[in-house]
């Protein structure tokens, strides 16, 4: 087999710098942070709880519709967004 070079202290050191893998991330949806932060944390494989202090559409409206194209989920629940990476369910069947 050849070589082809491949350097993992370099994604190791991205990763680390660009945020977690695989966590619940909480924060506030006020319209103070760029959406490709939270359309990168969601390619991460985060999970957002984000309090919405605002308009739900207008804040979201950057990031929501690019969420639901790589297969994640949104879902407004007592002031609170959550947004789960593809193949992360939001099970809101006990809510009725």
């Amino acid at each position: 087999m050849s070589d082809f070079g491949l350097d993992l202290r370099d994604a190791e050191e991205f990763i680390e710098s660009e945020g977690t893998v695989g966590e619940v991330v909480l924060g506030v949806l006020d319209g103070e942070t760029e959406p490709e932060h939270w359309i990168r944390n969601v390619e991460y494989g985060n999970v957002l709880v984000l309090a919405v202090e605002g308009d739900l559409n207008d804040l979201a409206s950057g990031f929501a519709r690019e969420v639901n194209d790589m297969g994640g989920e949104l879902t407004h629940f007592r002031g609170f967004l959550i947004v789960s990476p593809p193949n992360v369910g939001i099970d809101t069947e006990r809510l009725n």
